[in-house]
């Protein structure tokens, strides 16, 4: 049994998959607003690596809202775009500790989420990653899939655009980390098949 412990472990090395318990990220050193619950945490890079060794035993989500998506762009290995949160209909509304027009919970993510893994074949104990814009609501929407049964969604703590530069000549520009700022594969060309509908 410890051979085929060990050579399980191997194979998941040499696939360039994270360890159980051994995530791309320490999740001592995650914020406190980027934690999870499962604290399974990943960077853009080790969340590239698993899809694209792994794609068919994993679900990639994107989770932030469709202008996201729309206006900034979307990595191009998503399965799918599920907001977690949205933008009410007329923004009428403005969030003043954020800075930004209201975004409200979407009532169809747990739904959604569920048709895209089905539409895979893949069950709650497969693995899911989430991407949102820096690793925040990420984080939650892994917390709401895990008080749903799910056992292993990975937060990608630097998100898509990444945090945002504390000085020099970047400072407030989302230019420290993140998917875009890794380098790695995105678009602004989107597919209809990955986009979220409201039921």
């Amino acid at each position: 049994m410890k051979h085929f412990a060990a050579g399980a472990m191997l194979a998941l090395f040499a696939l360039g998959l994270p360890l159980p318990g051994h995530a791309g990220v320490d999740a001592a050193s995650v914020p406190e607003l980027k934690r999870s619950r499962l604290q399974l945490y990943l960077t853009p890079q080790d969340a590239y690596d698993i899809v694209r060794n792994d794609a068919s035993r994993t679900l990639f989500l994107d989770v932030r809202t469709r202008a996201e998506a729309m206006y900034v762009g979307m990595a191009t290995p998503v399965d799918a775009l599920v907001p977690y949160m949205e933008h009410q209909e007329l923004m009428t509304d403005w969030d003043e500790r954020r800075g930004m027009y209201q975004l409200m919970p979407n009532s169809d993510f747990l739904s959604e989420t569920e048709s895209r893994l089905k539409a895979k074949g893949l069950t709650k104990a497969d693995r899911v990653i989430l991407i949102c814009r820096s690793g925040d609501r990420s984080a939650r929407a892994a917390d709401l899939l895990a008080g749903a049964g799910y056992t292993q969604v990975y937060s990608i703590v630097e998100g898509f655009e990444g945090d945002a530069a504390k000085d020099g000549p970047k400072a407030g520009q989302r230019s420290v980390n993140g998917w875009k700022n890794a380098g790695l594969p995105w678009t602004y060309k989107l597919q209809k098949d990955k986009m979220y509908f409201p039921r």
